[in-house]
């Protein structure tokens, strides 16, 4: 881990200068809080740094979760139908993110 700025801390072992420089601009918007987290996977983007954790108070940032979204993830097809899954999938969901840890953004199910 290196802590770039106050505003800017990196865990990637590689890190372009165009990179750097991009998340060191965005750190510095006021409405970042606390700082930015570079990730090791972490490369210049189109607006806002791709592999970056972009915490912000008051504020959302459109370009920060855009062309990029997802890299490194796959969709995978499983034996299931949709018949298969109980109606309501909200026990589905927890035991899916117990087993992957991940922040569902709400427990209204789909």
């Amino acid at each position: 881990m290196e802590q770039i700025s106050k505003r800017l801390i990196s865990w990637a072992s590689i890190l372009e200068p165009n990179t750097r420089a991009q998340a060191e601009t965005a750190s510095t918007t006021p409405f970042i809080h606390p700082h930015i987290a570079l990730m090791p996977d972490a490369h210049l983007g189109k607006g806002a740094t791709v592999g970056s954790v972009l915490p912000t108070l008051g504020a959302i940032i459109p370009a920060a979760v855009g062309v990029d979204i997802g890299c490194g993830m796959i969709a995978v097809r499983t034996q299931y139908r949709r018949a298969d899954l109980p109606t309501d999938r909200r026990v589905l969901r927890e035991a899916i993110g117990l087993r992957f840890p991940c922040r569902l953004a709400s427990t209204t199910t789909q």
